[in-house]
């Protein structure tokens, strides 16, 4: 489990982390090394979901040593997946992250919403809706990493 603490509010338990592929965790097709050992690190106190619509083999292939389960989308139905998904999981305990108008529905009811602007860019209502927004995946998953930073960011 991850504690989020926020001053001033009760922390947020967290058992599981929804991140979208394309965009958010990968630029062009390519998740960046550091971010695959920040997934392993996070993967020791949550469950990992990793949400694609790119073919299974290729997938597996680029995350072949990242401690999460890839879960297979189709494509046009992403949305409403990842929000079926969340709900399944328990979305007061899970963070999701994303970048796309196709994410909006699972950042707006997870337990913390995270928008990733990416060099691929972030849909302009999804920056709207999410609780965070950075401009890196390297950033993001440093913050569920790191709690002085989420003091920083959390407090009012």
């Amino acid at each position: 489990m991850i504690l989020l603490l926020r001053p001033g509010q009760a922390p947020l338990e967290i058992d599981s982390i929804l991140i979208d592929f394309d965009g958010a965790l990968a630029a062009d097709r390519r998740v960046h090394p550091k971010a695959k050992d920040k997934l392993n690190l996070l993967a020791r106190r949550a469950k990992i979901y990793i949400l694609t619509t790119q073919e299974e083999g290729w997938s597996k292939e680029v995350l072949r040593k990242v401690r999460a389960e890839v879960i297979h989308l189709k494509e046009g139905e992403s949305g409403p997946e990842k929000l079926n998904l969340l709900n399944r999981l328990g979305a007061s305990r899970t963070v999701a992250i994303g970048n796309g108008g196709h994410d909006i529905p699972m950042i707006e009811q997870a337990g913390l919403g995270i928008c990733v602007i990416g060099r691929e860019g972030a849909s302009g209502e999804l920056i709207e809706k999410a609780d965070l927004v950075f401009t890196s995946i390297l950033d993001a998953l440093d913050f569920l990493l790191k709690p002085l930073r989420q003091k920083a960011t959390l407090g009012q």
